[in-house]
């Protein structure tokens, strides 16, 4: 089977990518699609699995360097997958250190809303709260 040889456009709809995160990637140097004569981007198989991989990184939440630290740990057939468990495990803390901040978020807000009598009245304990302004007693 040949390699493949496609354009952005091609290789946008094979990885599900936009183009524009493709030609992101590339400025990043995150891939590095070969160049035609004509200076178009030219992408082997190689690079669609690349973009495969960074889009499903990505689509789990990884950052850029997450990114790029487990594509070189992909690369490298000595890698210990301790070294990817790592990356994974402190991601999965920065998530769950988000949901926790969100679940606060949603009560405090949860709160408010019930303290609203959302009636014709001006008095607002959502627009209080929003200013600093203790409700009076």
């Amino acid at each position: 089977m040949s390699d493949l040889a496609l354009s952005i456009g091609e290789a946008a709809r094979a990885a599900h990518l936009p183009a524009k995160t493709i030609r992101y990637y590339e400025e990043i140097g995150l891939i590095t699609p070969r160049r035609d004569a004509n200076g178009y981007r030219v992408f082997r198989t190689a690079d669609l699995h690349r973009l495969t991989f960074l889009g499903r990184a990505r689509s789990l939440g990884f950052t850029i360097e997450d990114c790029r630290s487990l594509l070189t740990l992909y690369a490298d057939q000595s890698r210990a997958s301790a070294e990817v468990k790592a990356i994974a495990r402190a991601h999965l803390e920065r998530i769950d250190a988000k949901m926790a901040e969100l679940s606060a978020m949603r009560a405090t807000l949860d709160t408010l809303v019930q303290s609203c009598a959302g009636d014709d009245r001006p008095d607002c304990p959502i627009l209080q709260d929003l200013a600093g302004v203790q409700p009076e007693a």
